[in-house]
């Protein structure tokens, strides 16, 4: 699978299952329900974005920002990520963390959100029940090429779901950081880390 396709499912995965709930339904609705009325919605905003499809980051980034970080769990994704150095972090350090890896992983994939083209979203049979307070979603991307399953991992927020891992081509993104994130912070302590992420997320953004 080539580069291109592989940033846009991990984009797809992080951006386009994660719209307000109060944007679609005054009710509760169950998480399959919900991912797949979202990524349907959002993968018609972006096809009918020129500025998006052109390739506009600060416009992809801030849709990004406005519709999709308020519904992912990013202090539980962190830190998993970070793993048993979390408990280790003073308060300082864990904001400083969950900044900069929320800003690596909006960096990483928003750009890929100019892939979009003729994909769909079909949802697989649920094994879990929705009233469950943590389950998994699996969906299936469908377009060119073969199909290509993407999960999401939920858990019950009040009346709402949120998101707190994806596994995009069999890897779940927070186990696949963590690997990476425990090298630097053994080699180099959590400062360490924070430091590494601020340098990649400035690069980054000096390419856009």
């Amino acid at each position: 699978m080539n580069l291109n396709r592989r940033r846009w499912i991990g984009a797809l995965a992080l951006s386009l299952g994660l719209l307000p709930l109060a944007a679609l339904h005054a009710e509760p609705v169950a998480p399959d329900a919900l991912i797949k009325q979202v990524s349907d919605d959002v993968i018609d905003a972006v096809k009918a974005d020129k500025a998006i499809q052109a390739g506009d980051v600060k416009r992809i980034v801030a849709l990004v920002d406005a519709k999709v970080l308020p519904h992912v769990n990013f202090e539980r994704m962190t830190a998993s990520a970070v793993g048993r150095y979390w408990r280790q972090a003073t308060p300082d350090q864990k904001q400083r963390l969950q900044a900069e890896f929320k800003q690596l992983l909006v960096r990483t994939y928003s750009g890929a959100l100019t892939q979009v083209k003729d994909q769909t979203v079909e949802l697989k049979a649920m094994r879990g029940k929705p009233e469950d307070p943590e389950v998994i979603v699996r969906t299936e991307v469908r377009g060119r090429g073969d199909p290509i399953q993407l999960d999401y991992r939920l858990e019950k927020v009040g009346e709402g779901w949120k998101i707190y891992d994806v596994n995009v081509l069999g890897v779940w993104l927070v186990e696949n950081y963590r690997n990476s994130f425990a090298q630097e912070i053994s080699a180099n302590g959590i400062d360490g880390l924070i430091a590494k992420l601020a340098e990649r997320n400035k690069a980054a953004a000096a390419k856009s």
